[in-house]
């Protein structure tokens, strides 16, 4: 007799448990996350990506991302998935979005792809057209998509990247025409200091500047989940 009461104590006792840890605290949803850029978010055996310390920012804060997209970078946690193609251009990219972002259609996509072309060949304009398109091509396949689109890291490999600044100003002035919530500019130019944050080449950042760039894209999205509608946060989470 005292045996099946206090079985059934227990079994009181466990019913309410879910009951009580769901109204300590609310599970946070599952997002997905692609980066799309050149080698400085591919990374290399020499120099850093900002994937793994973006990953480590959004984890330590209780954030659930699933990084995803066609290849990987070697982190301390294993592989971390990218869309990042070292040496090609944006236009390159654009040529590959709709094939990629069928198959990896992510919450959020930060995009960081200001390189791979040299001054002389005056490749702003182009570059710009490269950008808008990829923008509607990842909205018209996923119409929830949020995009971060970033200025360029600033380069001490000169003259070849000077044309960076035109085209970050250019960026800016893309995003702003295009009336867009769901395109967010982000200022990876300011505060990155290329002879402190790159390595030998002044390109590619060290492990100072893929943290730096890493904390730019956490505050970024930081903001971007505070102000996410809860419905949409439930939607995001649930079509996975």
């Amino acid at each position: 007799m005292i045996k099946n009461k206090l079985f059934i104590g227990m079994l009181i006792l466990f019913s309410f448990l879910p009951v009580t840890s769901m109204l300590g605290q609310e599970k946070q949803p599952r997002y997905t996350l692609m980066g799309l850029g050149d080698s400085i978010t591919d990374g290399g055996s020499n120099f850093s990506s900002y994937l793994y310390p973006l990953w480590h920012k959004l984890s330590s804060a209780d954030y659930d991302f699933h990084f995803i997209g066609p290849r990987e970078s070697i982190c301390p946690i294993g592989n971390l998935a990218h869309c990042g193609f070292s040496g090609k251009s944006v236009e390159f990219l654009d040529s590959i979005t709709d094939s990629i972002y069928h198959k990896y259609p992510s919450d959020f996509v930060l995009i960081h792809a200001g390189h791979n072309h040299s001054v002389e060949e005056k490749p702003v304009l182009g570059m710009i057209r490269a950008y808008r398109s990829i923008i509607h091509k990842l909205i018209a396949i996923n119409p929830e998509v949020h995009i971060l689109l970033a200025k360029a890291i600033p380069s001490g490999k000169l003259p070849k990247y000077s044309y960076i600044p035109e085209l970050n100003r250019e960026i800016e002035v893309m995003v702003a025409s295009m009336h867009l919530k769901q395109v967010v500019l982000v200022d990876q130019y300011k505060n990155f200091d290329w002879q402190t944050m790159t390595i030998q080449d002044h390109v590619h950042p060290n492990d100072l500047g893929a943290e730096q760039m890493a904390s730019v894209w956490f505050d970024s999205l930081s903001h971007q989940l505070k102000d996410l509608p809860a419905n949409l946060r439930v939607a995001f989470s649930s079509h996975k």
